[in-house]
């Protein structure tokens, strides 16, 4: 059976991670990593991908799958290298995510002014996704990586010296989390699209596994590490950012060969490209109906973060009930990772897609009443099991249908869906707890997810995958 496609739908998050398409695979159109994330799917029979004009793939002399087909994934150096560089450039983001606005509620004791500096490193995934998908699929992907780890390293750098230097400005810490975002986002595109290029297709799933485990042990050890390190001192974060974001170019650096096809012929302006990976995603009819549901449950999810976390509180829990119940999602999610590959060579996705929703609608419904931290603990590490494997099987499957040339946007729209998904799910969750409480808002959030199910059981569109078909 055909690898199924894979849904990054992180429970806890619900971090959409898409992946790339294998690099000369045949037999499900042209071959399109994002890294744990559903993926394009290839067109559906009798629709025409868009013309782009006379633009052609040209496989690339180097850095492509079918070089290291004989060598077993541990052995791979260019996989490793791009795993391990791409990992520590993910820890060092994580652990600053969490340590930016630590900073200035530590400096300000002003909520506000860290909820602004949280809102900036945030930002670029809704402003940068687009654009930066398209000159991910027009510039080399390696020197992508190589300059947005670099810019990071110097970004981290100058925060850490205004910082010692004890003359904080806002508006600097402002500045610098918006580029620190913004170079994220390039960074993992450019990763997540690549892996196809070292990787023979054969060993994508084994690959797009590891990448979501690394990606959920990043988040996992992020957090702590960020929040533990302030505590230390308020530039600690940022000078171990400095040496974990110069770690990772060292490996990059590592990598031979370009990491994509090569285009020929006149190239259109950005706008252009831009519009182009629009118009192939819109006609992608499963992997749009694929969206919608991970889009759905992104929003749910953290909707239901919320209320748990209010629950809590309201029953005189602690922050460390509230992260201990997080962790544990995060946790499952990794287990779920390590285990995508299996469920991803043996289900097809639609199969993953209806029977994740209805184990998702099922574990929702105790968590109404229960406020027990491990009890919470355990319905959420199952969720985030379900995340996990969801991740890997829609990583497979971009991977396996987005052409090379449209690789970058594909990742880049998927990313956009799952993160403005969930940027509106607390802000809907905070006016209903308010309105109903945390018991009536998780069964509201649960019914939510069962017509969600019903409604993706019924959708012709999952009916039709186009890598069944072929």
């Amino acid at each position: 059976m055909t690898p199924p496609p894979k849904t990054a739908t992180d429970p806890a998050v619900l971090q959409w991670h898409l992946n790339e398409d294998p690099a000369g695979a045949s037999g499900a159109g042209t071959p399109g990593e994002a890294a744990a994330a559903p993926q394009a799917p290839a067109e559906a029979p009798g629709e025409p991908a868009p013309a782009a004009g006379p633009v052609v793939d040209v496989p690339a002399e180097a850095g492509t799958g079918d070089r290291d087909e004989a060598v077993p994934l541990r052995r791979n150096r260019d996989f490793s290298l791009l795993w391990g560089g791409a990992g520590l450039s993910l820890l060092a983001g994580r652990a600053t995510a969490v340590a930016y606005p630590l900073t200035v509620l530590w400096l300000t004791g002003s909520p506000g002014d860290a909820g602004l500096v949280g809102t900036a490193l945030l930002l670029p995934q809704l402003l940068v996704q687009l654009p930066g998908g398209a000159l991910v699929d027009r510039w080399d992907r390696r020197r992508i990586m190589l300059g947005a780890g670099l810019g990071q390293a110097l970004v981290a750098g100058a925060v850490a010296a205004l910082l010692l230097s004890g003359h904080v400005w806002l508006w600097a810490l402002l500045a610098a989390a918006f580029v620190e975002g913004t170079l994220g986002v390039l960074h993992q595109l450019a990763e997540r699209a690549a892996v196809p290029a070292v990787v023979p297709a054969e060993q994508l799933p084994a690959a797009l596994t590891g990448n979501e485990a690394r990606t959920r042990g990043a988040a996992i050890a992020g957090q702590p590490l960020g929040s533990g390190l302030v505590a230390l001192g308020a530039s600690f974060p940022y000078v171990a950012a400095l040496v974990g974001q110069l770690a990772s170019v060292a490996l990059l650096f590592g990598v031979r060969g370009k990491l994509q096809t090569e285009r020929t012929g006149p190239r259109p302006d950005l706008v252009a490209d831009v519009k182009e990976g629009l118009v192939w995603m819109w006609r992608q009819h499963f992997l749009r109906a694929v969206m919608a549901a991970v889009a759905v449950s992104n929003l749910l999810f953290q909707g239901l973060n919320l209320a748990v976390m209010t629950g809590i509180q309201e029953n005189g829990g602690s922050q460390f009930e509230i992260g201990l119940v997080l962790s544990l999602s995060g946790a499952g999610g990794l287990v779920g990772a390590i285990s995508g590959g299996w469920w991803a060579t043996r289900f097809s996705l639609r199969t993953l897609v209806l029977g994740g929703l209805a184990v998702w609608t099922a574990l929702m419904v105790p968590v109404a009443v229960l406020r027990d931290p491990f009890a919470l603990g355990a319905l959420f590490a199952a969720s985030g099991y379900v995340g996990g494997v969801f991740n890997v099987a829609g990583g497979v499957f971009m991977v396996r249908v987005a052409p090379d040339r449209m690789r970058g946007r594909a990742n880049s729209l998927a990313m956009l869906v799952g993160g403005g998904a969930m940027a509106a799910g607390p802000v809907a969750a905070g006016f209903a707890l308010e309105a109903y409480g945390p018991a009536r808002t998780v069964l509201g959030l649960a019914v939510a997810m069962g017509l969600t199910a019903f409604a993706a059981l019924l959708s012709p569109a999952l009916r039709r995958n186009p890598l069944d078909a072929a």
